[in-house]
């Protein structure tokens, strides 16, 4: 089950007068990385790169900044797929120290930053919810209301006229359960927008 971190953490790491800091991130998607990646670049403006690598709802980057091709996103990347995350941004700010580390020294630090900030970062299963809306008669309105409570449904919204109508929203993996379970309490008098 694919998971993400609860906030950010940074890790720094000195390799041959190189610093390397790196920060990992839950992000909604790409537009909020690219905001989080130009802040950075904004932020750092002696920095010689600000690589980076995302995972967020299937949407996937990795970006080596100047850094030769493959030594810094792709790995990068790598390691996020690696610990099965999703919603998250990887990026390593690089202050050059005037040594070269060659491709398997960066590949090697630039991994070495991101895993060592996971490493004190807190997972949390993601969770993906779905939305339902439902009518429904009067006197079936407690008897639903019960079962979405056990079903963990979360943002209730309950709107009264000639029917009842329910919107609300229930983890994608309980969803079928769910409808199966209130089909079957209604005796078919439950209507799915």
């Amino acid at each position: 089950m694919p998971q993400t971190i609860a906030s950010a953490v940074e890790h720094e790491l000195v390799v041959k007068k190189s610093r390397f800091l790196a920060c990992v991130q839950p992000v909604a998607g790409r537009a909020q990385a690219l905001q989080v990646v130009a802040a950075l670049r904004a932020g750092h403006p002696g920095a010689a790169h600000v690589c980076w690598a995302l995972l967020a709802g299937g949407d996937s980057a990795a970006v080596d900044d100047g850094e030769p091709g493959g030594t810094a996103g792709r790995p990068m990347l790598h390691v996020l797929r690696q610990q099965d995350l999703d919603g998250v941004l990887a990026t390593v700010v690089r202050y050059f120290g005037g040594i070269k580390l060659g491709a398997g020294g960066l590949v090697r630090a630039y991994t070495d930053a991101v895993a060592q900030a996971l490493l004190r970062a807190d997972k949390t299963a993601l969770v993906r919810w779905s939305a339902l809306d439902c009518q429904l008669p009067y006197a079936l309105e407690g008897a639903v209301r019960r079962a979405l409570e056990a079903a963990g449904a979360r943002g209730l919204q309950v709107d009264h006229g000639p029917l009842v109508r329910m919107r609300f929203e229930v983890a994608a993996e309980a969803e079928a359960a769910l409808r199966a379970r209130l089909d079957d309490l209604c005796q078919g008098r439950i209507g799915w927008a």
